[in-house]
């Protein structure tokens, strides 16, 4: 039997949940209230952090596969973006090793070797004023 969950291990979640969506492209630079209180929310359904994980990755290459011949979409602003798709991968789990893949494409693209998709898109490293990120 394994013990009660604790405020250590929420807390643990949610820093972890809040450090994955901030490592994406095209998010915000800092967490909101909204962000933490949608990780703790995530937490209390006991959503699988590889859950999360995947419906991070999976939704970052969507929009950065979008065909070059659309109009770019707006920044993503809240955590809460990602729902759908953790919604999505609830019920419809993904294979054995499909997160591995995700982290593979990500990384393929934002090192601009997308070989086999077309372009890498233009810019999908996040951009500040200082280093200290």
């Amino acid at each position: 039997m394994s013990a009660p969950p604790t405020d250590s291990d929420a807390t643990r979640y949610v820093s972890t949940i809040l450090t994955l969506y901030l490592g994406l492209p095209e998010t915000p630079l800092r967490s909101s209230a909204q962000d933490r209180r949608c990780a703790r929310e995530l937490y209390d359904r006991s959503v699988p952090l590889p859950v999360i994980e995947s419906a991070f990755l999976l939704a970052s290459l969507r929009r950065l596969l979008r065909p070059v011949d659309v109009p770019p979409l707006s920044p993503i602003r809240s955590l809460a973006y990602f729902q759908p798709v953790i919604a999505e991968l609830l019920s419809n789990p993904a294979p054995k090793n499909y997160l591995d893949y995700l982290r593979f494409k990500l990384h393929r693209i934002a090192s601009g070797k997308n070989i086999g998709n077309g372009p890498p898109p233009a810019d999908v490293q996040k951009t500040t004023f200082s280093d200290d990120r």
